[in-house]
């Protein structure tokens, strides 16, 4: 075994950490959102909020760290599959650092504060639609690290961004709002 299998299996277990944990949040976020059990959701919120420094900004960085580590070494930084990969990690990182982690620490305090008020559902509503749009990104950035496209890779290229913009199109397209039970 060369040191270059190595980095590149912890690349792909982090890589796998960071998206697969990220991705099951989501999605019992998703399912919670279409029973319309605010509960749960908020629970799927509170549990991002808890894990994203403690574990989904490490793994990140991680897989940052391994995929540089490759590129430096081995890979090179100028083919375009690393490009994309690169701007889509900046994209998807930056959107939880700015945009998940001080909604998520603004919901908390709320919670803590106010209780579940539909201010804070409202909230809520426009971090999980931003999700969307960030495992959009995401998908791209996986795609991208198997397929490894070059310019004359038309039909990928175009295959990313018709999935970017089914990403953002259900990301700020309108989507189910949860409101209090009056039960």
């Amino acid at each position: 075994m060369d040191w270059y299998s190595i980095v590149k299996f912890l690349h792909i277990v982090s890589a796998t950490l960071w998206v697969g944990g990220g991705f099951v949040l989501f999605l019992l976020g998703m399912i919670a959102e279409r029973a319309g059990n605010i509960d749960d959701k908020l629970q799927a919120v509170r549990a991002s909020g808890q894990l994203g420094g403690r574990f989904f900004a490490p793994m990140s960085m991680l897989t940052l760290l391994f995929g540089l580590v490759m590129c430096g070494f081995w890979v090179g930084f100028s083919d375009l599959w690393i490009i994309i990969g690169l701007v889509g990690y900046a994209t998807t990182f930056s959107i939880g650092m700015f945009i998940f982690k001080p909604t998520g620490e603004r919901m908390a305090a709320m919670i803590a504060t106010e209780g579940v008020t539909p201010s804070l559902l409202a909230i809520g509503q426009r971090m999980m639609s931003t999700a969307r749009f960030d495992y959009a990104v995401m998908l791209v950035i996986v795609a991208d690290m198997v397929l490894k496209p070059t310019a004359d890779d038309i039909g990928i290229l175009a295959g990313m961004v018709l999935v970017l913009v089914a990403g953002a199109m259900l990301a700020f397209g309108g989507s189910r709002r949860l409101v209090p039970s009056a039960a």
